[in-house]
């Protein structure tokens, strides 16, 4: 599976650059790379297992350029990080013996739910508001908690990061775009460790990508500061509604089977 045709390697560098740039604004990477390495024909595991690699270059670009302009300060972030990789760890271990039909089944209308409360609180900006959970009780349940979701299932974890941190950590837009993408980075980190233990990443494929990443990543982070709010709400809103309709529209939804649509 690692040698695939250069076409196809430069369309999955050209999915992941996509990727990249969206994901670094309002998450949802996955939405764009995960289909196109299937299209290219890799199997599933090896898609998930190499998503999580490729994901790592995105994740990480977007932190050291929010860092670099001083909208966060990943060693004061290192204990979320680590405890959403830990997390994470948890959460892939879980998926290799559990299926995710009741996340997949649950996921569209969670995402519809944040869609609805971005775009219809109007007073979500770039300026802080009041923290409703002290940093250390946010540290120590919400972020292992994404970082679970995203061992075991993944899709819309940067949309449950932003709500965290916008809802209860009071943080502005812009500050909590910034600081979702290193939690982002620890818990591809936590479920990419489990994936290469079982052997299913495909190096060449996942570095290629991850090239695509790094890059689409450097120019979405650095539209997202220029324009801040006025672009990261918006973006964020259609992303999750996007991911929400690419859900439902599986033919093997838990939902349709169950409607027999």
């Amino acid at each position: 599976m690692t040698d695939l045709a250069f076409h196809i390697l430069l369309f999955l560098f050209a999915a992941a650059f996509l990727a990249g740039f969206i994901d670094s604004i309002a998450g949802g990477g996955g939405m764009i790379t995960i289909p196109a390495m299937l299209i290219a024909g890799i199997p599933p595991l090896g898609t998930l297992g190499t998503n999580k690699l490729q994901s790592l270059f995105g994740s990480g670009s977007a932190s050291i350029a929010y860092a670099r302009h001083g909208h966060v300060n990943l060693k004061e972030q290192l204990p979320m990080a680590l405890m959403s990789a830990a997390g994470s760890v948890l959460g892939a271990l879980i998926a290799t013996v559990v299926p995710a039909d009741a996340l997949k089944g649950v996921l569209p209308f969670l995402l519809i739910a944040i869609a609805v409360y971005f775009g219809c609180k109007p007073n979500i900006g770039d300026v802080e508001k009041h923290r409703r959970m002290s940093a250390f009780l946010f540290t120590l349940t919400f972020v292992p908690l994404i970082g679970l979701y995203d061992g075991i299932f993944g899709p819309g974890t940067g949309s449950f990061f932003m709500l965290g941190f916008v809802s209860l950590a009071g943080y502005g837009i812009l500050k909590a775009t910034a600081h979702t993408k290193f939690l982002n980075f620890g818990s591809n980190l936590g479920a990419f460790i489990v994936f290469v233990l079982y052997g299913a990443v495909l190096w060449k494929v996942g570095l290629i990508m991850g090239a695509g990443q790094f890059l689409g990543a450097q120019v979405g982070s650095r539209y997202a500061m220029a324009k801040g709010a006025r672009i990261i709400k918006p973006l964020l809103v259609v992303v999750s509604i996007a991911l929400a309709i690419r859900l439902l529209a599986d033919p093997m939804h838990p939902l349709r089977i169950w409607l027999g649509v």
